[in-house]
């Protein structure tokens, strides 16, 4: 699968499946070590293609990433949940299936908003990541994301730091 041409559209019902596949194999890549291994496991089986369904069906503003018309991703934008933060925009979820990381795929979101009826206020984008996850901080880093923020966050018996990054969009 080459990443020539990247396109966005809304997410189907029908997507469920693959979305799960994909957040199944980019959580486990990104986590394995960072998350404790109970917990990730959790975390990964909750979001099987039912949920994933469902949540498509409630109207979450989630969108696929797709190469070659096979989906290679997932984002899920919206408006930004930290409060105290005075960011409009908020990136909840962006993933790349892993063998895709790298060549641009998670790259496109930034570059021009998923598409949605509801667009995120205009203004600065912010999202958040794992302090500890060095891929994720080097990939917002690499896109003009500043630290402007941390907290921390509990999984399970373990508390680990997170970094929100903020871009003007």
């Amino acid at each position: 699968m080459t990443t020539g041409l990247i396109e966005i559209r809304r997410a189907k019902a029908a997507d469920a499946s693959a979305i799960a596949a994909v957040h199944d194999a980019a959580w486990r890549g990104a986590y394995r070590g960072l998350i404790p291994g109970l917990e990730l496991e959790r975390m990964v089986e909750r979001r099987g293609p039912r949920w994933w369904e469902a949540a498509i069906r409630r109207g979450s503003r989630l969108s696929v990433l797709l190469v070659r018309d096979e989906i290679a991703g997932y984002v899920n934008f919206g408006g930004n949940r930290t409060k105290s933060l005075p960011y409009g925009g908020g990136g909840f979820e962006i993933y790349p299936h892993p063998p895709l990381q790298g060549p641009g795929v998670g790259q496109r979101p930034f570059a021009a908003p998923p598409p949605d009826p509801q667009p995120p206020p205009p203004g600065w984008l912010v999202v958040w990541g794992l302090a500890d996850n060095e891929n994720a901080a080097g990939f917002y880093r690499a896109l003009g994301g500043q630290p402007v923020a941390t907290s921390t966050e509990q999984f399970g018996t373990k508390t680990l730091d997170k970094t929100a990054f903020a871009w003007q969009r």
